[in-house]
């Protein structure tokens, strides 16, 4: 039907590194869900799934769970998409009939699907519904039955120019910083979760700064052309956008973000590479059966058809960052910091197992994993792994308004001494049992200067800036699970 116009036997090598690589990025997303959902978003976490999916309707929100909703089953279905992405990373697709490879991804992506839209607040990231786009698109690159077909590689590479050229227009337009190659004398220091190179990208001179500034422009909004065009000056675009975002990987923690636009830069550049570097298999898959290649022609269009308002979004003075125009994530509009902190501030919260407030109660501050806290401990990596409720802090930490519906819960849930909430934390400062009351301070956080880490060890300073909740505890009555009065955030 198709024939090998719509066939590229050369790109086998393009499609085994893009299909394993997201398939370690899937396992990524699901290992969070397994390992963070009941504390965030269990029936008893901070944001309760049976409670969102009795406000929303199916067709705003498509999941499983609206069929049925217990933490065991999600559990079971986090852990199912986990186990079958290992399946995919060792190959598994490539053993079995054209057929059962395409379940298994479509499988993979309807399991990440119903758990992102239940998943509120903690899942509103670009790499969440960028993770969706492209598992989406390897369920019709077919296995070693077929040849790549060449449509879907050309909708990756779609896909690829949307998130690197959506990322430059929207800091184009967005902070001046950006225009006047300032932004990165602040960036690496405000970004919402440093990671252990950070303190060293920071005090690069100002310069190399504005080389950064420069290079990022270039990459992202020159670049991306260059994926249209043909081999080998696509793959080399590809390359240099795969060595900016290792870059990126170096200097923060963004989750999957890097990684899932380095694994989308694969086929391009491995499709330069590959016939060179590597044999196709014999013989020679052909484009595949009629059914497959009409399921292609089929993707193709919807994608054509679903993309005019990603692409008018590119267009517009006031574009959309990261945002999805239908439930189901198809075909999306991404961008990333548009704009840019000058200061950082951070949230700690603390407890005290003193019951008389007025008598200099001895306070302990509660350790996350991810997010800075004490000043003398090193910023730690943790990407592509995502740290939800770390990232959540930050947001906090500049408006109340990203806290207000889950940071009293989370409290709560600290003078309980819930076991499931204090797994996500680094550590239990109240062994012997929950602390009475508790508070959340504000701190402005900066780098400590190279003078400062040698002769202190701190990687940062920092300076109490006010009370952001004022001490409370719960009400006699527990059961109710409401503190004796209300504290005020941001106070």
């Amino acid at each position: 039907m198709l024939g090998h116009w719509f066939a590229d036997p050369a790109s086998w090598f393009a499609r085994e590194a893009f299909q394993r690589a997201l398939a370690a990025i899937y396992l990524c997303g699901f290992l969070a869900a397994a390992l963070q959902f009941r504390a965030l978003l269990g029936e008893h976490g901070l944001l309760p799934i049976p409670a969102y999916l009795r406000r929303t309707p199916f067709r705003r929100s498509p999941s499983v769970f609206h069929l049925y909703y217990s933490d065991r089953l999600y559990a079971a279905l986090a852990w199912t998409g986990a186990a079958l992405s290992v399946a995919l990373v060792a190959g598994a697709a490539d053993v079995v009939p054209l057929g059962a490879a395409m379940l298994a991804w479509a499988v993979l992506w309807a399991i990440y699907l119903s758990i992102v839209n239940v998943g509120q607040t903690w899942y509103h990231f670009g790499w969440e519904m960028l993770l969706l786009e492209a598992g989406f698109l390897a369920v019709f690159l077919g296995n070693a039955s077929t040849a790549p077909p060449t449509l879907v590689l050309w909708l990756l590479r779609w896909l690829l120019f949307r998130v690197e050229f959506g990322a430059g227009l929207i800091k184009l337009r967005g902070d001046r910083c950006w225009r006047d190659f300032t932004c990165l004398r602040y960036h690496h220091e405000t970004q919402p979760m440093p990671g252990p190179l950070s303190w060293f990208f920071h005090h690069l001179p100002d310069r190399l700064h504005r080389v950064e500034v420069a290079a990022n422009h270039v990459v992202q909004l020159l670049v991306p052309l260059a994926l249209f065009t043909p081999q080998p000056v696509a793959g080399v675009a590809a390359a240099v956008m795969i060595a900016t975002q290792l870059w990126l990987v170096l200097s923060g923690n963004y989750a999957w973000l890097n990684w899932l636009t380095i694994v989308l830069a694969l086929p391009v550049a491995a499709g330069a590479l590959g016939s060179r570097f590597a044999s196709a298999p014999s013989p020679t898959p052909g484009a595949g059966p009629e059914w497959f290649q009409a399921l292609v022609l089929a993707l193709t269009a919807l994608v054509v058809g679903l993309s005019y308002r990603p692409a008018h979004n590119l267009a517009v003075r006031r574009q959309l960052m990261n945002y999805s125009f239908e439930p189901l994530h198809l075909v999306n509009t991404y961008g990333a910091f548009g704009g840019i902190n000058r200061t950082r501030f951070e949230l700690a919260i603390e407890g005290t197992a003193d019951g008389d407030l007025a008598a200099n109660p001895q306070w302990r501050e509660y350790a996350f994993k991810g997010k800075p806290g004490d000043p003398h401990r090193m910023p730690r990596q943790f990407a592509p792994y995502h740290l939800r409720l770390d990232w959540l802090m930050w947001f906090a930490a500049i408006s109340p308004h990203y806290a207000e519906p889950w940071l009293h819960t989370l409290l709560e849930k600290l003078l309980e001494g819930d076991r499931a909430m204090l797994r996500l934390l680094r550590g239990d400062p109240f062994p012997e049992g929950p602390p009475k009351c508790v508070r959340v301070l504000l701190y402005r956080y900066e780098f400590t200067t190279w003078l400062e880490l040698r002769r202190t060890g701190a990687w940062w300073r920092r300076e109490l800036s006010g009370e952001y909740v004022r001490p409370f505890r719960l009400a006699a009555d527990r059961g109710t699970r409401r503190p004796a009065g209300v504290p005020d955030i941001g106070a």
